[in-house]
Parts: structure tokens; sequence; C-alpha cells
């Protein structure tokens, strides 16, 4: 899931980018109105998590923007502003939630995944592709009966490759989403983290690449 946080206060982002990190997300920061609305044009996030009261451009018209102009990015409003005309102004100007500060971070992460389940079809609560099976909630995957010991960045992937149900997934669309707007666009971490992931999967093979342009899930050959 690609996240972009809109918060002002520099501990509090700072804890965000860090936690939803380790929850496998690829999450970029915005300190101000202006500069989430510059993230917007250039990548397509699943969610935003936005401050409400925001310098320069105000929280409630990048949520009006993101409403206008991105009608696939889902809104989760984060702000100390907690009483009921709060909450019911901020969802009547587009957010698809509204988040009280302060808050549990398993709650929020829980709220996220709900979010990016109704941006498109939802996904089943656990995916499984041929014997694979994967718990996003739990950050757990097995193969069989063998649970799989991945890193955040190999269990983003495959999550990427289940989700597409045996379709190709490119080196660029893995890049979008399961890392951040630092990593270098000609890195060579997917090509990596794939073969890791490959040889984590064991025999027989069921993760393949599609000769320039991606990879994909499938039965041994």
């Amino acid at each position: 899931m690609r996240v972009l946080i809109v918060e002002d206060d520099s501990f509090i982002a700072e804890a965000l980018v860090a936690g939803l990190r380790r929850e496998a997300m690829a999450v970029d920061l915005a300190m101000d109105g202006a500069s989430a609305l510059e993230h917007l044009a250039c990548t397509a996030y699943d969610v935003v998590v936005l401050d409400r009261d925001l310098p320069g451009v105000h929280g409630d018209d990048v949520c009006r923007e993101i409403n206008e102009r991105y009608s696939g990015v889902r809104v989760l409003m984060l702000t100390a502003a907690s009483a009921l005309h709060d909450r019911v102004d901020g969802l009547r100007l587009g957010a698809d939630d509204y988040l009280p500060k302060p808050f549990d971070f398993p709650e929020l992460t829980a709220r996220l995944r709900a979010l990016q389940r109704r941006a498109g079809t939802p996904p089943p609560p656990v995916l499984r592709t041929l014997d694979i099976r994967l718990d996003p909630f739990r950050l757990e995957a097995y193969r069989g009966d063998r649970f799989l010991r991945l890193t955040r960045k190999e269990f983003a992937v495959l999550h990427q490759l289940m989700a597409a149900d045996g379709g190709v997934v490119s080196a660029e669309t893995l890049l979008e989403k399961a890392w951040d707007e630092h990593t270098d666009p000609f890195t060579n971490a997917v090509r990596i983290t794939v073969s890791t992931l490959r040889r984590k999967l064991g025999d027989p093979p069921v993760l393949h690449t599609a000769t320039g342009a991606g990879y994909y899930l499938a039965p041994a050959r």
C-alpha cells in the first residue's frame, strides 16, 4: 500500500512514517498542504493520512482537491479536533474516515487497511495463491505449512504479486507500491528483492519472470 502522511508536527510525522513502514507500507511525508498537493500530482497513492490544521494550504482544501481530482485516493483525517461537529464536518468535506488524536497505532493501521479494501474490489482478508497464504493484518505468510520469514519489502512484493491474481506485475509498479519516494528509480532493489523472495518461497518454483514485463505467480513450469 502506498500512503502519504500529511502532518506538520515533526515528532508525530516521523513516528507515523516509521510505524507504517514497519507494517510493510510504502510511505511518503509532506509537512504542509502545498507539499501534499505536489506529491499527489506525481504519485498514485492508495490512502492519504491528512492532518486538518496545516500551515499554508489548509487540510480542508487538500481534502477537497483530492475529492475533485483524485477520486481513487482515500482520505483518513487525523486531527486533534475531536468534537462531534468537527468529525461531521470532516466527513462532509469528503474524508473517508476520521481519527482524533491521540490515537492507538493498531487502530490507525486497521483503518488504513480497511480504506485500502474500499478503494477497489475488496480482497479477502487472507490472500491465497497456489499453496501460498498471506495475512496482511498479521504480516504473516506461509507456503503450505511452512512459515516464510520475509523482510518487510519481500512481504510487500509478495502481497502485490498475490493481489494481481496471476497477472504480471511490472518492476515499476512494485517500486511504486513497495518503496518510497526517496528510492532511486534506476535501483536494482526490485530485482534483488524478487530474487531473495524466490529463494525463500523454495521449490517447486512459483515466482516467474516475464522478460521485459515483470513478475508473476504461477505453477511450476
